[in-house]
């Protein structure tokens, strides 16, 4: 994994993103659905990190998924480690709002173990998909799933699927039955990154 690899795949994760097209063609099946990757401070992680939100275009100050994530070189991959937020609801609209940005720190924060995203670049994209083990556990309708997430990243897109299948038979029990989100980007957040991590 060459060094710039890492500072591409932060560059390309910073922004806004939407499919406002794909739900446009075909609202019956997909929601217009607005993804937010903002960079946090060099502080804290020492490096690069951002936080995200999920949220549906027309109630965009009640995200549906949020997290905090740490981009790691392995070397041959790069780890996006997945934090939660122990009370989401007080900092949902920061992928919007930098004030309420300000107000995230680390011990807001709680690893979610096993649930690293690793991305391998691939020419002009980066794919990624959950660390293997079937070990990122989501509880959901009563059962407990893990989580299948497949991601392809390029300059300008954000091509995801995740799916949650039961631990114990493997059947399909929620997420995508039609296919991957496809969002482009509507602004670029590179230019938030903090310049010592660039610099690294």
């Amino acid at each position: 994994m060459k060094s710039n690899d890492l500072i591409d795949l932060a560059r390309w994760m910073a922004g806004d993103f939407s499919n406002q097209k794909q739900a446009f063609a075909n609202s019956q099946l997909y929601a217009h659905i607005r993804i937010f990757f903002r960079p946090l401070p060099f502080e804290f992680f020492s490096g690069i990190g951002f936080y995200s939100e999920q949220a549906y275009d027309y109630d965009l100050w009640s995200p549906y998924r949020q997290g905090v994530h740490r981009l790691v070189d392995m070397g041959d991959c790069i780890y996006v480690e997945n934090y939660g937020l122990k009370d989401p609801v007080l900092y949902a609209g920061a992928g919007r709002e930098p004030d309420i940005l300000k107000t995230i720190t680390p011990d807001c924060t709680q690893r979610r173990l096993h649930c690293s995203m690793v991305f391998r670049r691939e020419g002009d994209l980066f794919r990624g998909s959950v660390e293997p083990g079937c070990r990122c556990l989501i509880p959901r309708n009563g059962r407990q799933t893990y989580l299948v997430s497949e991601v392809e990243l390029t300059e300008d897109t954000w091509v995801s699927l995740d799916r949650g299948f039961d631990v114990s038979t493997h059947e399909h029990v929620w997420g995508s039955k039609e296919g991957p989100l496809r969002f482009e980007k509507r602004e670029s957040f590179a230019g938030e990154l903090p310049a010592v991590s660039l610099s690294l």
